[in-house]
């Protein structure tokens, strides 16, 4: 009789972490769903500078990169692959033609960020985002969320940069400063 409780209890073990592995009917669109970012992370505008972007052809942006506290410090440890918790954020804007620089230049070479068009963020989760290289990706547009065919481009085109943790961006040199007397 004993052995049959044990038995009756491992069997149902093993039914339930198989079951397990499968998605319940219904859950498959919240499991994809699941590599997407859906809200913005508070406090973002306040996190430090990483780098800054400028993407030519159909995007013709600048861009600002930030880093939360996570990030920051994976990037000036030179840490690969990011740990859990870091979150990047790209602030991205048009270029815009600065008249007033231009005047104090004398010539047209002056361009500043113009209307923004999108912030888009990154965070590391690796369980969470355990499909997606462990990223979770984020694109917002006027507050809102970007549409799923959209965000399902995200993944494939980071993948390109298996090597650094599917991130672009690269920690920004400090400048030198000038020799002292």
């Amino acid at each position: 009789m004993k052995r049959l409780a044990c038995l009756l209890v491992a069997a149902a073990t093993v039914a339930g972490a198989v079951a397990s592995l499968f998605p319940r009917p219904g859950h498959a669109a919240e499991a994809a769903a699941s590599a997407f970012v859906t809200e913005i992370p508070a406090g973002y505008r306040d996190w430090r500078l990483i780098s800054v972007a400028h993407e030519e052809g159909d995007l013709h942006s600048f861009a600002a990169v930030l880093g939360n506290d996570v990030a920051i410090k994976a990037y000036r440890e030179g840490t690969l692959p990011f740990p859990d918790g870091t979150i990047i954020a790209a602030l991205h804007y048009r270029h815009a033609a600065s008249e007033e620089n231009d005047k104090v230049f004398g010539r047209a070479q002056s361009f500043v960020a113009g209307p923004p068009t999108n912030v888009q963020f990154m965070v590391k989760d690796s369980r969470r985002y355990a499909s997606t290289g462990g990223w979770g990706f984020g694109h917002f547009q006027d507050g809102k969320h970007g549409d799923e065919a959209m965000m399902k481009s995200c993944f494939p085109c980071h993948a390109e940069m298996s090597a650094r943790d599917l991130v672009f961006t690269r920690y920004a040199p400090a400048p030198q400063s000038a020799p002292g007397p």
